[in-house]
């Protein structure tokens, strides 16, 4: 037989030896190059402390500061009656600030400003349903388009004719001077511990409050905001733009023993296009009455929110309290449906204005504050009325 020869294979064990020994020394001196970078950078840091506590710098703070000059200067002026820092600020800005008025009192700092709005949303319920515009004139101008373009089809040979045009109304609101004037003591303004700014927000907030939900509801027009009450109020059968619609319960001063049933009358008296945005307005004596009814089946119309903040429903829609609205009694339109958003604006200027007396009340010091305000109905059509009425 013949010989058979082997055929040796180089082995490549140094080759790799050698490529992991070149890696290791690579690695070392990234390493190296790493912690001298590092060491640099701490002995950087290190001389900036030494230079700060050598300096007396005090030290970097992670919250800022919320005390503006606004605010100091404000405080200044409610405690002590101080105007030379309210002077001294820029009165070109173009938010809210706090700056002397040409006739008397200063327009209050943002911050307190902001609290007494925040105040006034949470406990003016129609100003929370409606809608809100901020103006710097003395009256709103609101153009309403209260019907639609006219539409056709025709073919692609055919004469395009004029179509219907549309009927546009404009709704002036002027703006009326809404005022509140709470006092204090000196003494109590002297006191650090005293958080004058929040007292005077809460006290204007609440007195604020109650005027406006008044005249938003009831108002007259004379110098005051018009409140959708005060409109004509006429069978929905006969409703023509200028007047709201109203349903009668078929009982003097009391639901009708079908209550539910007129009360699904309201809602499908409203259009369609207002129903997705609407409320229930009513005070709490005709909620009392109202969470009684039941349906057929015996249950209750009436459903408390299962989400805190949120309000109470009725037949699907959130229902509002407001106490300003009329009890239930004959003739009386106790009950309000609609898209208030649509159906009722709120014009105001942004600013609001305080004027410190220390001399009207002495030993107590007057705080005269003011705001401008109006409102009135804006859609006709996004409103109807309950009347307890046979």
């Amino acid at each position: 037989m013949p010989d058979i020869q082997t055929i040796e294979t180089p082995t490549q064990a140094p080759d790799i030896k050698s490529a992991l020994s070149a890696f290791t020394e690579d690695f070392k001196g990234f390493r190296t190059d790493l912690e001298t970078r590092l060491t640099r950078q701490s002995e950087r840091l290190d001389a900036l402390d030494r230079k700060a506590v050598a300096s007396n710098r005090p030290t970097l703070e992670t919250t800022s500061d919320t005390t503006t000059p606004h605010s100091k200067a404000f405080a200044a002026y409610v405690r002590q009656g101080d105007e030379d820092r309210l002077r001294s600020l820029d009165t070109e800005e173009k938010a809210l600030n706090t700056a002397t008025a040409s006739d008397g009192g200063v327009l209050v700092d943002p911050q307190t400003s902001s609290r007494v709005e925040a105040v006034l949303r949470t406990t003016s319920p129609i100003r929370a349903l409606a809608r809100l515009v901020q103006v710097d004139a003395t009256a709103y101008d609101a153009l309403i388009d209260r019907s639609e373009f006219g539409a056709g089809w025709i073919a692609e040979t055919d004469t395009v004719n004029e179509t219907a045009t549309p009927a546009i109304d404009r709704i002036s609101i002027p703006l009326h001077e809404l005022n509140a004037t709470p006092k204090a003591s000196q003494r109590l303004l002297d006191d650090s511990a005293f958080d004058v700014e929040g007292w005077l927000a809460e006290r204007i907030a609440t007195r604020f409050a109650r005027a406006e939900n008044m005249a938003f509801i009831n108002g007259d027009g004379i110098d005051k905001p018009k409140g959708f009450l005060a409109h004509d109020a006429v069978p929905n059968d006969t409703w023509a733009w200028g007047s709201i619609g109203h349903l009668t319960t078929g009982e003097a001063g009391a639901f009708d023993a079908e209550g539910g049933d007129t009360l699904i009358d309201l809602v499908y008296a409203l259009g369609a296009g207002y129903r997705a945005n609407a409320s229930f307005v009513m005070n709490s004596a005709t909620a009392g009455e109202v969470r009684k009814l039941k349906d057929s089946d015996g249950r209750y119309l009436w459903a408390e929110s299962l989400t805190e903040g949120q309000p109470a429903r009725l037949l699907g829609y959130p229902v509002a309290i407001a106490e300003e609205m009329p009890d239930i009694a004959d003739g009386a339109d106790a009950i309000a449906f609609g898209d208030f958003r649509s159906a009722y604006t709120i014009a105001e200027r942004r600013e609001l204005r305080i004027l410190r007396d220390p001399y009207s009340a002495k030993p107590h010091v007057l705080f005269y504050a003011t705001k401008r305000v109006g409102g009135d109905v804006t859609d006709f059509a996004a409103i109807k009325l309950l009347r307890f009425s046979a």
